[in-house]
């Protein structure tokens, strides 16, 4: 039955193969709409009429090709949406937009069906979910809790299992916090990884937009298909998003030291945060604890600093015009910007500089860092009768990521002692994206949760390839070097580790060189999907490797089935003399067995 089905990617793309259809699907995204009855999570839900159309110009041819194939999805409405308007929940400020917003075009070209619009804090300003003129959402694991700002509606939304994944923003934690309340994972790209076309600014320099889903799995999956590089967007650029893969057996966490960790006497917390880095030692995780004080610093001067003069250009005329129409906290903290000067945005950027140099250190010494996500909880009436104190402590562990080009995600851990939601957040350098999505999707698996607050079971993630260290170099081979062929030893004796199976891009042709031992790969219009092996190689190895390298090969860029790129090898066109094209076996193994035959 659907009303039995879970919203995973996994659940959704089996139930469509087993008959069920994508208009079905989006009748049973309306129907639990209605049942949870919470009227603050959309602000504007698309007539179910029109999505339903949607899905049914969905061609089933398409179903294996489009990654995203019938796979219901939510934005916050500070997104663009074609025909929709976005509020940023302003209506004062409210705009109808001419088309989708560069990652909402991308995703919806994948197959995936927007369901509406969801609530935020005003502007995207705040980590609480309430700041809004419109109701409030209800914390899907316990409504006395706030939901979490300023994504408020995208994360309840997916907690709720109305939608397979939302789109939130993040600047200051935005994409996080409200996963940490609501038992879900919050992925926060690198920034300039997802496109901002069609975004409302909070801070232009540091938004992205962020990803809300049920597990590690489903937000990964949803990014690299919005991962793409946007000419339009002058923030944007071109992030590696390879497949997920597994942990490697060994890699080193940073984490607060005992003494700079901060949970304002939520001593529940505090444990549960020591539970998930026991976790993480079980994973193969070495735990190096790292006084935070300089991080924090750099988390102060996101507010206190000039950067919310970069919200008040975004609302600058309507604060003159019409001020009332703005929240009134979200007035109070905007308005701030008036009393800075230029000098004090310059003054403001050095001190950053600064702090990243005295940064560096700290992040170059581990793969990652470990983070609790929140530091503790605050419910509804602790923000009625303070509301900008416990915003600012939701803050600590999340102001600074943005400020330091990291990406991250948020995944829940086990439930505390008090039965609330665990969650912890990896961080590491732009790019690394798919480093941490490894330790989280492994640590969410061993945290004994549900999903949100379905009471669903988290599926099997099924086999993936194993992840290269930061000291190594991954390398795909495609003849003689792969596992059990003559020149294998040439890569174990080198201090090599096979991480996986893969295939080219569409567009590379195989040759058995004149030599009969090697194999040539050339990239050609006319090409096919080559088979090949993915290894890793310290980097320190890696000159004596390539001393062991004959032309006519060499070791180039090679594009990937997924349209991630690896280190290989590859072949010069003169080297193809005499040499015999084996593209249409698919691969070096597929070849040698025919010789064999």
């Amino acid at each position: 039955m659907l009303t039995d089905l879970p919203f995973t990617f996994a659940s959704l793309r089996q139930a469509y193969r087993d008959g069920t259809s994508p208009r079905d699907v989006i009748g049973e995204v309306y129907r639990r709409i209605a049942a949870v009855g919470d009227g603050g999570i959309f602000i504007d839900l698309l007539d179910e009429a029109e999505v339903r159309e949607a899905a049914s110009a969905l061609d089933p041819a398409d179903r294996e090709r489009l990654p995203l194939w019938g796979i219901p999805f939510a934005i916050k409405d500070n997104i663009d949406a074609a025909g929709r308007p976005t509020t940023a929940a302003c209506p004062a400020y409210s705009y109808d937009a001419d088309e989708d917003a560069f990652a909402v075009a991308e995703l919806r070209g994948a197959g995936a069906l927007l369901v509406g619009k969801t609530n935020l804090d005003q502007f995207a300003t705040g980590l609480v979910g309430i700041r809004s003129p419109y109701p409030p959402p209800l914390n899907a694991v316990d409504p006395e809790i706030v939901p979490g700002g300023s994504s408020s509606g995208t994360a309840v939304a997916v907690a709720h299992g109305l939608v397979a994944f939302s789109l939130g923003t993040d600047t200051a934690g935005s994409g996080r916090v409200p996963a940490a309340l609501n038992n879900i994972v919050g992925l926060k790209p690198t920034c300039g990884a997802l496109s901002a076309s069609g975004v409302v600014p909070a801070c232009r320099t540091l938004d992205t937009i962020s990803i809300f889903a049920l597990t590690v799995d489903d937000a990964y999956d949803a990014f690299r298909v919005a991962a793409a590089f946007d000419s339009a967007d002058a923030y944007s650029q071109a992030v590696p998003a390879p497949p997920l893969t597994e942990l490697p057996p060994a890699f080193r966490v940073g984490t607060p030291s005992a003494e700079s960790r901060e949970f304002f006497g939520d001593a529940a917390q505090a444990a549960s945060f020591e539970v998930a880095l026991g976790q993480i030692e079980d994973l193969g995780g070495e735990i190096v604890e790292i006084d935070f004080d300089p991080l924090y610093r750099v988390a102060n001067l996101l507010y206190s600093g000039s950067w919310v003069a970069e919200r008040y250009t975004v609302i600058e005329d309507l604060l003159k015009s019409d001020p009332d129409a703005i929240h009134p906290v979200t007035r109070a903290i905007i308005s701030k910007a008036e009393s800075f000067s230029a000098a004090d945005a310059f003054r403001d950027g050095y001190r950053l500089a600064d702090l990243k140099r005295e940064v560096a250190p700290i992040l170059s010494a581990v793969d990652m860092l470990c983070v609790p996500t929140i530091p503790t909880f605050y419910s509804v009436a602790d923000l009625e009768a303070d509301p900008v104190g416990p915003n600012t402590r939701l803050g600590t562990y999340t102001n600074f990521v943005n400020l330091l080009d990291l990406c991250g995600i948020a995944v829940p851990t086990s439930k505390r002692g008090d039965g609330r939601p665990g969650s912890v957040t990896l961080l590491a350098p732009a790019g690394a994206d798919g480093r941490v999505a490894a330790l989280a999707a492994a640590l969410h698996g061993r945290a004994g949760v549900t999903l949100g607050a379905t009471g669903w079971a988290l599926p099997d993630p099924g086999s993936r390839p194993a992840l290269a260290l930061t000291d190594e170099i991954a390398i795909a081979v495609v003849g003689a070097h792969m596992s059990g062929l003559p020149l294998n030893d040439q890569l174990l004796d080198l201090g090599g580790r096979f991480l996986g199976t893969a295939h080219t891009a569409p567009e590379y042709r195989l040759h058995a060189l004149a030599d009969g031992i090697r194999p040539g790969l050339v990239r050609a219009e006319d090409g096919a999907s080559i088979a090949l092996e993915i290894w890793a190689l310290p980097e320190a190895a890696f000159g004596a490797f390539m001393k062991g390298i004959a032309p006519p090969l060499g070791i180039g860029t090679i594009a990937l089935e997924g349209g991630e790129t690896v280190n290989g090898f590859l072949c010069e066109a003169h080297g193809l003399e005499g040499a015999r094209d084996i593209t249409d076996h698919g691969g070096w193994r597929a070849w040698l067995a025919t010789k064999e035959d």
